[in-house]
Formats: C-alpha cells, structure tokens, sequence
C-alpha cells in the first residue's frame, strides 16, 4: 500500500498579516531557494484518512482527519514515501502504539512536532522518511536552542568554578593573615631584634631584677657572644660568665604586654 505524505502551509495564527508573512516566508525559502519553511504535516496509508500529530493537554496527540482537509492550514502538496509491507491490521498496531508513546502534553513545536510524529511513522512502516526542507527551520532552531542551553550551561558552571575558588582562596588568606596574627615571643624577639630602645630596657631589667625581658631573650645570645668575642667593648665587664650561665638557667618568663616596656 502506498504511503503519501500531506504537506501544508501553516496559516492558523488567527492574525491575517502573521499568516501572510508566514506564506511569504514558504515562497522564498522553500518555492525560492529550496531549503524549507514552516510546514505542517500528515500520513495517509490504507483509507482516506491522513494521521498526523497535535498538542492537547489530556489523552493522545495522535489524530485523523480527511486527507488534505485539516482546515487548520493551508494544503500545499503530496508527496509519494513508498509503499509499505505491512497489512491494514499491522498498520493500525503501530498507529495504537505510537498513541501511546505521543501524548498531547508531549508536543514541542521545535522537537516534537507533527512532522518529527510523521518521521517516526514511516520509519515504523518501512517507507522513506520526510523530506529534510519539511521540518528544517524546526530542526535548526531545536539545534539552536541546545547550542544556547549548553553555552548558557557552560557559563553557569564556570561560574560556579569562579566563585568556589574565590571562597578557597579566601579562606586560604583568612588562615595566613590568622596566624600572622598570634603573637609569640619569639615574634616579638624578630619583630624588635636590633632595636636600640628595647637593648637598653633589656640591660635596666638585667641590673636591677637580674632577670632578662621575654620579649629582647633572642638578642641575649648575640650580644653575650659579642662581648665575649669583644672584651674591650665598653660596658662589657657588667655582663660576666656567671650572669650568662644565670640567664640560659632561668626559665623562660611569661610574655610582657608593651606597657612594661
């Protein structure tokens, strides 16, 4: 039995001039340069009937009406897919199935439409499927539309990147400047290590308590091996063998506060 494939212009927008250009459109593009335009499509095989498929928003998107009738579009054309194998009975199997598998909440204009519904019904008869011109524009426009969803998909995760590497690395900076900021003694040492003032505070408190500051203790090793090294410096008689030994046997005071210095 031979199949035939029921072409239309689509021309239900309910304005005039959106129908209009919607048929200049089709002139142009299909008529003109053959690449295609806004079609609507439909099966007929075994009867009068052509099937085709439409949105709803309850039960099956499969329907009939007479061939080359739908008064919803304007009919463009027939074109011959072939003839299939299968028998009237088989025929109407595979239309029960694809009931089933087409529901109405289903149709997509760009990617599940009356001509991708065509398409699978003569794929499932055996017979050639639409001309690419058919549902061109449809096909370009879902491409476009996946080409933008993954783009924008893309950004979103870059994004996303950006910011989980920005709270790193913040957190990292937290840390750091965290422990920058506890203060030892042995930071206060580095931090006052050569200062003229705090040397001097550290010789007031040596004479008069014969204990040294916390904060100038990492200096006292320097200074007692240059005035070992240097017995002629001046002043070097006031710290003698013993004091040194006194100073690395006395235990280690509790830090000062910058007001005893």
């Amino acid at each position: 039995m031979e199949v035939i494939l029921h072409v239309y212009d689509v021309t239900n927008s309910g304005n005039e001039k959106t129908d209009n250009t919607i048929m200049q459109i089709n002139r142009i593009f299909k008529d003109g340069i053959g690449i295609g335009g806004i079609f609507h499509s439909a099966v007929q095989v075994y009867g009068d009937e052509e099937w085709s498929f439409g949105h709803c928003e309850q039960g099956t998107g499969v329907f009939s009406c007479p061939s080359t009738k739908n008064p919803m579009y304007t009919y463009r054309e027939a074109i011959s897919l072939g003839e299939t194998q299968y028998s009237i009975f088989n025929v109407n199997q595979i239309l029960r199935e694809l009931s089933k598998e087409w529901p109405g909440h289903s149709y997509d204009l760009l990617s599940r439409n009356c001509n991708h519904f065509c398409d699978v019904l003569c794929e499932r008869l055996g017979v050639s499927k639409l001309p690419g011109w058919v549902n061109r524009f449809a096909n370009a426009g879902d491409t476009a539309v996946e080409i933008a969803g993954n783009t924008a998909y893309r950004l979103r995760q870059a994004k996303n990147e950006i910011v989980t590497a920005s709270k790193v690395a913040y957190r990292f900076m937290q840390s750091v400047a965290a422990k920058n900021s506890i203060v030892t003694p042995e930071s206060q040492a580095t931090s006052t290590r050569g200062t003229p003032r705090i040397q001097a505070t550290w010789f007031k408190n040596l004479l008069s308590t014969g204990k040294p500051s916390s904060s100038s203790q990492l200096d006292v090793g320097e200074e007692e091996q240059h005035m070992i090294r240097n017995p002629d410096t001046p002043n070097s008689d006031t710290l003698s063998r013993s004091t040194v030994a006194h100073i690395h046997d006395t235990e280690t005071p509790p830090p000062r506060s910058r007001s005893d210095i």
